[in-house]
């Protein structure tokens, strides 16, 4: 594998992308004739293994009802022993058909309405959706921005979880902002979550995602009094782009905690992955590591050049460096604009498709989110459309 292979350009027009189809494009920026750098979804191809995987899987004609094999779960407990130094029991993995989906499930089964539940905003924006959704409470323990990057409050923060809080949604590596918390900063937020018995549900879908010389760690792994209160939501999508396979899962140690999970799940009417989830599942715990190291490489020297323009071409607009993942996030504050303001000045004279800061709540404001999970031709071409917006 090479660069060439995260260098060619796919049509993904007409093939149902919810990044690409035009009437998708029209109907949440109001034109089909912008650029797409908004959703996390990249554009590179999965790994081959799991294209093979797959084929090899078509070539049997029946699709019936599905268990998950032996092997899905050692592939998984492999790669999280190998990945993460996490050494997890079978027992301890249920499946989702994604993250969001297993927000859900959690909110429903260790909480009850009306409840008060924990989020750290500006932050993935199905938190604030699901909790209210669900009629719950939502609590906001706003991060701070200290040097260009997110710090947690840790006086307001458990402020917010003595205040009769039931759940902490916590969000690591961040998203949107691409942090990755230190293991001095999981250790404080592990021990004030046990010192008042709240628990926690650690959105970990950007968790291969790190780059160097920062390292994520499951907060779940630290100890096994973090592990007795937590759930953790992990998933081969974002890692390998196959987002539309469905495929997620949760990790706890905690047996009533599981027993929970279940019965919830029980009463939703989900019985598991389909076939060709499981199968790429475990595909990509497999075989995934080569296509993975060279993806992020990749990344990297995207970071870079988008960091390197924006300075030199765009000075008004600040890039927070992103510990992890394939998202910038893009401070423009200086501007002097609306929200609102910005968004029509992407839209119509820069032609280009971000993710607006104020749909990730208080703190995002004056933000916008970009997916550089694509080739380089597709990145300085949006970069030069970032610059004429603003001009």
């Amino acid at each position: 594998m090479n660069k060439s292979f995260f260098e060619e350009h796919y049509d993904r027009e007409n093939t149902g992308s919810v990044k690409w189809d035009k009437n998708s494009l029209k109907s949440l920026f109001g034109s089909e004739d912008v650029l797409p750098m908004w959703v996390a979804d990249m554009d590179f191809p999965a790994p081959e293994g799991i294209q093979k995987a797959l084929i090899e899987r078509l070539n049997h004609p029946i699709f019936g009802y599905t268990v998950p094999s032996d092997t899905v779960f050692t592939e998984i407990q492999n790669w999280l022993r190998s990945r993460h130094s996490w050494q997890i029991e079978k027992e301890w993995i249920s499946f989702s058909s994604g993250i969001v989906s297993a927000i859900g499930t959690t909110i429903q089964a260790f909480t009850n309405p009306g409840d008060k539940i924990l989020v750290q905003s500006p932050v993935y924006t199905p938190f604030f959706d699901m909790i209210k959704n669900n009629d719950r409470e939502v609590v906001n323990s706003p991060l701070i921005l200290e040097d260009g990057k997110f710090m947690i409050d840790f006086t307001d923060f458990e402020d917010k979880l003595k205040s009769g809080v039931k759940l902490f949604l916590f969000c690591s590596p961040h998203n949107p902002g691409g942090r990755v918390w230190t293991k001095d900063e999981l250790l404080r937020i592990g021990d004030l979550c046990k010192k008042y018995d709240v628990i926690m549900v650690s959105d970990e879908i950007h968790a291969d995602l790190f780059h160097s010389p920062s390292t994520h760690y499951p907060i779940a792994s630290l100890s096994k009094e973090f592990a007795a209160i937590t759930v953790t939501l992990m998933a081969p999508s974002k890692t390998f782009n196959i987002a539309g396979m469905q495929a997620s899962f949760l990790v706890t140690s905690n047996e009533k905690l599981q027993l929970k999970l279940q019965n919830t799940q029980t009463k939703l009417a989900f019985h598991g992955l389909n076939v060709l989830a499981l199968t790429a599942m475990e595909a990509a715990y497999r075989e995934g590591l080569e296509w993975l190291t060279e993806m992020m490489g990749y990344i990297e020297e995207n970071i870079k050049l988008a960091e390197d323009f924006i300075a030199e071409e765009i000075p008004a607009l600040h890039v927070m460096h992103p510990d992890a993942s394939y998202l910038l996030w893009i401070d423009c504050r200086d501007l002097g604009m609306t929200d609102t303001e910005i968004k029509e000045k992407l839209i119509h004279h820069g032609k280009l498709a971000l993710e607006p800061g104020s749909k990730y709540g208080p703190g995002g404001e004056g933000f916008v989110r970009m997916n550089i999970g694509c080739s380089r031709a597709t990145l300085l071409e949006g970069l030069k459309r970032l610059k004429l917006a603003f001009s």
